[in-house]
């Protein structure tokens, strides 16, 4: 697969522009899409949020039907592996991505490996306030599940083998500037 700008688009249930950024493509294996970037990328929240700049390398993986993706932060990010328990995700076509943050995020910190569950309130708040049907409630917790077993059982690819793509960020990031 050739590297190319790849444009992610996290909405909220009710269709509204949650976060966004463009990322470079950088190949596919078994686990689905990585995409990648160096420190700097700026990500915004909503239409009019504010730059938000990473400051570290990571890549974003996009797997196949699956309601999640996760991100491989480079040092010195304290949160290892952060994944956000998504609605179905698609391909409006090559160069954008799109899924729907469903509030649950699944988070491994670097220092000490351990695994939390993030932002249940807001899941349960959400529930009501943009009404999720009883099938995304119970998606997302399944995913919530497997994702908090799967971190911190030693599952691939969160074991190692998001550290082969997070070293070709440099190069693929450069091959498409």
């Amino acid at each position: 697969m050739t590297t190319d700008q790849v444009r992610v688009v996290y909405t909220k249930y009710d269709g509204s522009l949650h976060w966004h950024q463009t990322m470079t493509r950088l190949g596919e294996d078994e686990h689905g899409v990585w995409l990648g970037a160096r420190p700097g990328l700026i990500a915004r929240k909503g239409l009019d949020g504010p730059a938000v700049v990473v400051k570290q390398a990571n890549v974003l993986l996009i797997p196949r039907d699956a309601w999640w993706t996760a991100v491989f932060n480079g040092e010195p990010q304290h949160v290892e592996i952060y994944c956000d328990v998504t609605g179905p995700i698609t391909w409006p076509s090559g160069s954008e991505v799109t899924m729907v943050d469903l509030d649950l995020d699944v988070a491994r910190l670097r220092a000490d490996g351990r695994v939390e569950l993030w932002d249940e309130d807001e899941f349960a708040e959400h529930q009501v306030r943009y009404a999720y049907p009883p099938e995304v409630i119970r998606q997302a917790s399944a995913a919530a599940a497997w994702l908090h077993t799967a971190l911190s059982g030693g599952a691939e690819p969160f074991a190692s083998g998001y550290r082969f793509w997070l070293a070709q960020v440099d190069e693929a990031v450069e091959a498409a500037s």
